[in-house]
């Protein structure tokens, strides 16, 4: 192994990690949060075209891959007049997918929250949507955070799809440094400790907020 070459890629790779990786994961996935309480709040609406449209939606994003939906806004928007950009284009389909797939944690974090929690809120004066943002979402996030967190981690992952419409973030700069070098099974070896890295400091933090949110539960 070429153990100069290796001390060489980390920084990059670990460089490109910090400056596109991270910061791609973190706009993502807030921005596709929000999209999953809104389709949350849609599937559990009782309006049925509401309803069905988020369901249909939910479908849709998980029924298919998400380096098809990566290609369908990159490629395929362009045919009908819509060009956007690398960096815009990994943040909507990226973000389209976490709010398809988070949308049911939020919704089974809703509905665990005990009817009496409605009924006392509306003994309150509370109107609906009071009760809501006031008292049950701040319950059920305490219930989503353990597989929201796991989306989370695994988004920081899926985002080495982005390569693939040109987005130079952690796995593209391993691609750039292996191609002239021919070294892939080296490059792509530091830029999987890398990721892993990553994933082991979110999975701590992941459990220190669990440990604390644990904490303080009544």
């Amino acid at each position: 192994m070429d153990w100069d070459l290796v001390l060489e890629s980390i920084g990059p790779i670990a460089l490109g990690g910090l400056t596109a990786t991270i910061p791609l994961t973190l706009i993502t996935f807030a921005l596709g949060l929000v999209l999953a309480i809104g389709l949350a709040l849609m599937r559990i609406s009782g309006v049925r075209v509401l309803s069905g449209i988020a369901r249909v939606y939910i479908s849709l994003i998980r029924g298919t891959p998400l380096l098809v939906q990566l290609f369908l806004v990159f490629y395929g928007l362009p045919s009908v007049g819509i060009v956007i950009d690398a960096w815009p284009s990994a943040i909507i389909a990226l973000s389209l997918n976490v709010g398809g797939y988070a949308a049911e944690v939020v919704r089974a974090a809703i509905l665990s929250i005990a009817r009496g929690q409605w009924e006392a809120a509306s003994m309150l004066g509370m109107s609906r949507g009071q009760a809501l943002w006031r008292i049950i979402l701040p319950q059920a996030s305490r219930v989503a955070v353990p597989p929201l967190s796991n989306t989370f981690i695994s988004l920081v992952k899926d985002t080495s799809l982005a390569s693939v419409i040109t987005v130079t973030e952690l796995f593209r700069t391993a691609q750039q440094i292996a191609a002239p070098s021919g070294e892939f099974l080296v490059i792509y070896g530091v830029a999987a400790v890398v990721y892993w890295v990553l994933c082991t400091i979110l999975a701590f933090g992941q459990d220190l907020l669990e440990r604390r949110l644990d904490r303080h539960a009544v």
